[in-house]
This record gives structure tokens, sequence and C-alpha cells, in this order.
């Protein structure tokens, strides 16, 4: 027996071999396929030599999955983990354990994309719906959406729906009484688009006489002191001067409280958070946002409805799609990236779990424990703001030889944090997390209290303020109580998705890579998981060390100076990023310079989160190859080279190609006083390979859930950081309860985004190391080009680069197959689903055709498999051109075929059973059913339905 050498290893020793899904035998194999010599030919060949970084990246070297562990695991430790009572938007919760572990800790949930493909998204599109049903029976409003970012942007957005009702007017109206870090947000996208905002006491505004120039207003649901008004008074007056009430109400307040519906309020916005997700130091949460019928066409995010698929069932779909910024660009309502998809099913499903009268029960408790606070203070001598309280209770004055510090100290004592607001005042909010584990009673220690025992059982809101309606009595409600149903509904419901788990997802522009589940584990760590956003510094010193090292590592990547975390979606990156030149440009007394170039090919979110931030938005041409046109970009550059701003460009470009004259475009806008936007879209084409800040970018924005591994939870979370050169540092997102507490720019509720989530990154730079990462960006580019060279002799590839090669996705035309047969590329997406496959990016960049990006994580067997099956596909057109296939009546157009349909009943079609069900000889072995057949879209638009009153109802 030869002797073990202990000092070599095999190459999936280490995480890198564990992520890359070729291995080095495969990468030999697959660079023999396609005549070349080396990986590192390929990449030459690839890459333009004149922006290839000279050096490795400086960063720590790689990490064991169980080094790189330990050290987060030490590094948070250095969090502690106290009873938060700040509340403001933010409450300890308990999440059940079914759905931890089925759901926020399994990656058929977390892995998958957002559900464009509806008939492969049948589990989480049913899961949202119950999430919007939920909301509209509590807000007691007829159409809510899929979720949106947090409370401080939800807030935004419904500002923004009020001023597009209302175009004419320019001053929108804030309670004093709402949170302070949504009051931030709101001053961000307020100024930009030229809106007046006005924070006061709305009772003292007489609002008849503001009628010519009123958008709405906004008010807090109890309010931030915990007061509980009486608001249909206020809303009649607002309505009676032509505003928008918009409302942001707690979630599980609104089931005791009369709902914003009741009492004539437009919208109601909040957060989710209280249902069973974890703080994380600020995130991910599910925002909600619900209005009346007459703005649903205006209602940013998903909206999901009920339409029905060629059979005439029921199915699911996203609804007004006309809306989204994929489609109307600079004037769209509606971000497709302001959702949190992952956070929402996870609400959703504690509110099923719960039921109405589990949910009830949980706020009556706390309520009751509140109300048997607020006696006990008064008893003692505290003065309280209100005596009408749902759970937060804020003291005016104590009694005599008591203060506030002191109270603060005795707190500390017991490891509990109260809330200090700006006026000396201190507040608390009480919570499940608190009653359940029997804290909330140590505040008798810290108010000197004889003790906190209830009497009489009351909750204490009075009569008027208490809600007489029935809700929540649909059946999805009543009937998933105990944990075995639970459980069977959850994977009823996965089994109906196509994630990760199952097969690749080769969607150009959306990068679906491994999210390993080393990076997954520490998001149900209590020192992640627990810690209060706004809790004091020393208690996060693990946070603000594992975020210093990310912005670090970030920054050395992007070859920037600096980094901000705070962006929590690609779109609010992209905002940040914006608004960060747009101020850059103010500072310098040039509020002239609002022209944004942005060229043809450009995301859908690019041109709208221009016109966000008050940027008037130029197209330039693309030539055909998909370059940006340097005659063109050149003229539009002088002509307005008093007013540019800035260009907005993706790199490598929208196309899929490294764009030789990249430096060149950079230089033209730099010389004319603009600066340069790089959308990180493409950043797993760029890392350790070449970096947006030597090419000449200014600012770029990073999808966090894209290169680096957060996982796109069915459509969220996202986090969507920028780096910036050293001009725009002092123009990062400030955040008032952040290190420096700058309240501008701010772009989020919490200082981090949703800080919980880039632990996940943390681990994914720690344990690939600078080796690791490049050679990620070096397989992802192989991966693509192979599959480029597999379906050429198929299919077309639209756009190559100088030496005939793609970067990291390739674009494949299908138009001049529809031609000869008929077939389009929507019948190819709904195909590739009988291979068990989820369709590439459709249709975009360019209509007719299919974006591909496999990713670094995929091997050549499953490389393989997805071009057989593409190839299969190609057969069958070619069928159906022929004639051999009936035009009308084929497997493409009929696509996808669920079980009932090739199982039951007659089979009138001339293809066979087989030939439907089974196309390749692998999925006779491994069958994904989809749970429905093609869905009428066009019905689902047309009668629009989005909310549940139980499936069998439609």
């Amino acid at each position: 027996m030869p002797p073990l050498i202990v000092n070599t290893f095999p190459e999936h020793s280490h995480f890198a071999g564990r992520h890359l899904g070729p291995n080095s035998s495969e990468v030999e194999t697959m660079l023999k396929r396609m005549d070349l010599p080396s990986l590192d030919d390929l990449i030459d060949q690839v890459v333009p030599p004149g922006i290839r970084l000279q050096s490795t990246l400086n960063l720590p070297p790689a990490r064991s999955e169980y080094e790189a562990l330990g050290d987060l695991k030490t590094t948070t430790g250095k969090n502690q983990v106290w009873r938060s009572l700040i509340g403001q938007g933010y409450y300890d919760t308990v999440l059940p354990g079914v759905i931890q572990r089925n759901v926020l800790e399994n990656p058929g949930w977390y892995t998958a994309y957002t559900p464009y493909q509806a008939e492969i998204s049948q589990g989480r599109l049913e899961a949202l719906l119950n999430y919007q049903t939920l909301i509209c029976e509590l807000t007691g409003l007829p159409v809510a959406n899929a979720s949106l970012l947090d409370e401080g942007t939800a807030a935004a957005e419904a500002m923004a729906m009020a001023f597009a009702a209302r175009p004419k007017g320019s001053k929108f109206y804030v309670s004093e009484h709402c949170f302070p870090q949504t009051i931030d947000v709101l001053q961000t996208r307020a100024e930009p688009i030229g809106i007046t905002l006005i924070v006061t006491d709305l009772e003292q505004i007489d609002f008849s006489a503001e009628s010519a120039d009123l958008i709405g207003a906004l008010v807090q649901y109890p309010g931030r002191t915990g007061e509980i008004s009486e608001l249909s008074s206020l809303t009649g007056k607002i309505h009676a001067a032509k505003g928008m009430v918009i409302v942001a109400a707690d979630i599980l307040a609104l089931t005791l409280l009369k709902s914003p519906g009741s009492w004539g309020a437009d919208i109601a916005v909040g957060s989710a958070q209280r249902f069973g997700v974890p703080m994380g130091f600020g995130g991910p949460h599910a925002a909600f946002i619900a209005c009346t019928d007459d703005h649903k066409r205006r209602l940013p995010g998903r909206l999901i409805g009920v339409s029905k698929d060629s059979g005439g069932r029921a199915a699911l779909r996203l609804s007004l799609q006309t809306r989204e910024q994929h489609i109307r660009r600079e004037k769209a309502t509606s971000n497709i990236c302001t959702a949190q998809v992952l956070l929402a099913v996870i609400a959703g499903f504690y509110a099923i779990y719960h039921g109405r009268d589990g949910l009830q029960h949980i706020a009556r408790t706390i309520a009751l424990a509140t109300r048997t606070l607020g006696e006990a203070l008064k008893a003692a001598g505290y003065q309280l703001v209100s005596d009408s309280f749902f759970d937060t209770i804020t003291i005016e004055k104590g009694p005599v030889d008591s203060k506030p510090a002191d109270w603060i100290k005795k707190a500390a004592a017991e490891k509990i944090n109260l809330r200090i607001d700006s006026d000396g005042r201190v507040g608390l909010s009480l919570d499940e997390g608190a009653l359940a584990s029997g804290d909330w009673k140590k505040l008798a220690n810290v108010f000197g209290l004889k003790g906190l025992e209830d009497s009489d059982h009351s909750i204490g809101i009075p009569e008027v303020h208490l809600r007489q309606d029935d809700f929540l009595n649909q059946p999805v409600f009543r009937q998933y109580h105990t944990e075995t149903r639970m459980l069977r509904y959850l994977r009823h419901l996965e089994g109906k998705d196509i994630a990760l788990n199952w097969s690749m997802i080769p969607l150009g522009s959306c990068t679906m890579k491994l999210n390993a589940t080393s990076e997954m584990l520490p998001l149900s760590w209590p020192g992640i998981n627990s810690i209060h956003p706004f809790c004091p510094s020393d208690q996060a010193k693990g946070y603000t060390e594992m975020t210093q090292q990310l912005e670090k590592w970030l920054a050395e990547i992007t070859g920037f100076a600096a980094v901000s975390l705070q962006p929590n979606a690609g779109s609010q990156g992209e905002y940040a990023g914006l608004l960060a030149i747009r101020r850059y440009h103010l500072s310098r007394n040039e509020s002239d310079r609002n022209i944004c170039l942005i060229p043809t090919s450009a995301h859908g979110t690019n041109p709208a989160s221009a016109v966000m931030v008050g940027m008037k938005v130029i197209a330039i041409k693309c030539d055909d190859q998909g370059n940006i046109d340097l005659t063109d970009i050149r003229e539009k550059a002088e002509k307005h080279a008093d007013q540019l701003s800035a260009l907005m460009i993706t790199y490598p470009s929208t196309h899929g190609v490294f764009e030789e004259t990249i430096k060149e475009i950079c230089e033209i806008i730099h010389s004319h006083g603009g600066l340069v936007y790089m959308d990180g879209a493409n950043m797993n084409a760029q890392v350790g390979l070449c970096s947006p800040g030597a090419i000449g970018a200014d600012v770029c924005h990073l999808n966090l859930h894209k290169t680096f591994c957060i996982p796109h939870g069915g459509g969220g979370p996202g986090v969507g950081p920028i780096g910036v050169a050293p001009c725009l540092v002092p123009f990062l997102p400030g955040h008032r309860y952040s290190a420096n507490q700058e309240a501008t720019g701010v772009v989020a509720a919490a200082p981090f985004g949703s800080a919980s989530i880039l632990t996940i990154s943390w681990m994914y730079i720690a344990m690939m190391g600078p080796d690791g990462l490049t050679e990620a960006t070096r397989r992802a580019i192989l991966n693509a080009n192979y599959i480029a060279h597999r379906l050429r002799p198929f299919f077309p590839i639209l756009y190559l680069g100088k030496n005939g090669y793609v970067a990291h996705e390739c674009i494949i035309d299908l138009r001049p197959l529809k031609e000869k047969s008929g077939i389009d590329v929507e019948d190819v997406a709904k195909r590739l689903i009988d291979f068990g496959f989820h369709s590439p990016t459709m249709s975009w960049p360019v209509p007719g055709t299919l974006m591909i990006e496999p990713t670094e994580s995929e091997d050549l067997a499953e490389l393989d498999r997805f071009c057989e099956a593409m190839i299969a596909i190609h057969a069958e057109i070619q069928a159906v051109a022929s004639g051999v296939f009936d035009p009308k009546d084929n497997p493409l157009i009929n696509a996808p075929h669920p079980a009932v349909d090739v199982i039951c009943g007659e089979w009138n079609h001339p293809y066979t059973r087989e030939q439907a069900a089974f196309p390749a000889p692998w999925v006779r072995d491994r069958k994904f059913w989809p749970s429905v057949s093609r869905i009428d879209n066009v019905f689902g638009d047309r009668n629009l339905v989005c909310t549940c009153e139980g499936m069998d109802a439609y």
C-alpha cells in the first residue's frame, strides 16, 4: 500500500473546488472541444488587454469552510444580544421552527428566481398570493402587492404614487409622529423630483387652504410614541382638499385596531417583519403596500394575480407587468427589483400557521402587558405621553428624584435596551420575544415598580379604536395550525417550483450561482439575526467589524475608494449611485447638469432610476455588434456638455461582450464634465480580471445577490451596495443611526440595509480568496463560451466580441427560426420546462432572443444536459417548419405538459404522450412535473384578482 502523502489534496478539498462546477479534467475537455490550447488563451481572447489588472487581488488567503465559519463566529461573537425594546419598526419575534427549517433554511425556497416563468413558480406564487390576501385583510384595502423592501422605502413609493395622481401638487405632509428613519428616506426621495416635504403636527394644518398644492399626507398608526389616534376626521379634511392619505401601519396592531381602509385611507404601508422575520440588524424584511382600487395600476412592485391555464384551470402569474421598468423604462410605475419575496413568504406562512385567532392572541398578549406596565408606571408617579397604546409607551417625566439616565443604567444592568428619543424622552416597545421570554417583567426593576401582574385581563385599548369586522376567514388561514399539516403544505408548494436545488437556472444578467450551505448557516445564529439595527454601537461591534471588512474587500475588488452597504436592492444601488453623482454636481454649483446618457441596450431600471433622481434621459445608439456607437455618444456628449451629468453603462455590455472602447467612452464623458455610472449586473465577468475603478467608472453598484452569492430568494432578498471614486466618497448614503449620524442621502430604513445577509458575501469572499474569485470569473467565461460553441450550429449567436467570443453570457437568436416555423421564444421557454429546466432570460435585451448565463457553478454534465435540451428543441422546431409536426398542435406550442394532461383522459394530439412528457432520456429518471399548463396572460390582466378565496373558488 503506497504511503499517504498529507500535503496533497484533491481540488474539491478547498471551498473553491466545491463552488466551481467544472473540475480541471472537465475544463480540459471543454477547451479541447472548443479547439483552445488553454483557459488563459480563452481569457486573453475575451477580455481586452487594455483593461486587464496587472496584479492579483489584495485579499486575505482562502479559508476553509470550517475556518471561515469559526472566524465569523468569533467576529459576530463581539455582538451583544440584549433584549431590545427600542421598537420603531423593528421587533423581536418568534419564528416557528417548521417555517425556519423548511423555508428560511431550505434551498428549495431560497434559491428560486423571480417568478417570471409562472408555470414553474406556482408554489411561490401561491405563497405570495396568501401574503397579498393577508395584507388586504389587515389593511382593509382591496389591492396589495407581493412586498417592497422596507417600511421607509415603501412610504417613499407611496408618496410617489400620490405625486403621480396629483402631478400639479408640490407639498407632501408628514406627521411628526412618524418614525424618523422613514422621514429621512422621504426627504431623500422628495427633493430630486421637486416635492416639498413638510414634517409637522397635522392637526394644526388648515388643509382647505392647501388644496392647490397638496399631494397628500403620511401618518403613523399607532404613532411613534405609542399613541392610538382617531384619524378619520383628519382623513376627511385631507380628502376634501383633494389630497391622498397614506398610513404607515403596524401589521400586528392591525389584528386588533380598525383597518386603515375602514376610516378612508388611500394607501397603507408598513413592515411585515414582526410576522416571524428576525430583526437581523435591519433586514432583510418584507414591506407591504396596499391601496384602493383606483390606484392599483400605479402600485409599485410585483402583483400576483389569478388567471387560468390552457386547460381552464386556475393558475397564478405576475399581473400588470406593463407597469414595469423592463417594459416602460423611464415611464415605469413599478420597479421590478423592489421586492423581498422570501421574507414575504415567511410572513405569510407565519400568519397561516397562527391563523386569525393565534395572531390576535399574540397581539392581545402584547397589548395586555403594555397596559399592565403603563398602569404600574402611572401608579408609581411616571407621566406618559399617551394613555392609549398598543405596544409602545413613552415616558414624558418620571417621579421626583427619578431621571432618565437612571432608567437607562438600570435597564443596562438587566441587558435591556430602551429607546431614547431626540427630545430626551424615553420609550419602549414590547414584542413577542419579550413576552415569550418573560424579560418584559424585568422592567419592574428598571423603573422601581412593585410588580407587573395583570388584574382584569383588559387590553386597555378604547372600544372606539378596535376593529369589529371579521377577517382572515379564507380557508388557507384556517387549515394549517398543526405542524403536520403545515409541514405538508410547505412541501406541497415547494414541489411546484424549479429552484437551483433541481437544475441549472441559466438566466442571462441574473447570475444564478451556487448559494453554498456554509454561506447560509450564519443566518440562524442569534448574534446575527437578533440584533436591533438601532441598538447602541458597542453592542454591534461584531457587525461593525464584519461590515468594515466586507467594504474593504469589495473596494479592492471594484478598484474604488469606498463602498456603502446601505442600498438593499440593485435598484436602490442604482438610485444611491446616481444620487451621489447628483449631489456631487450640486456641491460644485453645477445644478444644470441633469442629462444622463444611457445606451438603448440598457436594463430598464437604468432610465427609471435616472428619472427618480431628477435627471433627463437621452438614449445612445448601439451598432450592429451591440457596442455603444462611439460617434453617437461623442456627438451627444458634446451637444450637452454644459448639462451632462452622467453616463450609465453596463460592463461587460448588456449584450454580453467586453466592449473594446470602454476606456475611450469613459474619457469622452469625463472630458465634458460628466461622471460614469457602471451597472454592476455583469460583475461576474470582471472579478479578478479587471475592475470598474481601473476602467474609468466613478461609481458602480454590485448585486451581492448575483456575483457575491446571496440567494435570489424567489425574487428577493437582494443587496446593491455602491463603490465610488474619491470625489464621490462624501456623498455616500448617511444614516442618523450610523457612526457618523448624518441623515443625508438616506436610501434605506436601516444603516446597513439588509445587514444580516451581508454575512453570506463575507463567507463567499473569505472562502474563495483572491485566486478562487478570479478562477470563478474565468470559469464563468469558459462555461458561457462552451454553451455558445455547442449551440452555434443550431442557433445564431447574436453578439460576439472582437475575437469571436462572448463574456459570461451569450444571446441566441430565435427570430430566423420563428420566420420559418412560427415557433417563438416563449414556446421554447415553456418547452424547456418539459426537460426540467428554467428558461434563460427571454426577449431581453433583444426581443425574440434568449440570453444564457450558466455561471461558474455548473459542471460539464449539467451544461451538456442543457445544450442537449436546446438541440432537441431545435429539432422539434425544424419538424414544425418541415411539416412533420402540425404548426397548430405540436409539443412546443402546447408546452409545458402537466401530468394531469398527459396521464388523464383522452389524448388528441398528433404527437405521443411520451414525446410530450419525456422528450429526452434523462427525463425518465428525473422528471419535473409542472402543476399547470400554459397560462393565459391576457385573461389575468383583464380579470385582475389578487387575493385568495381558496383556489377552488376560481
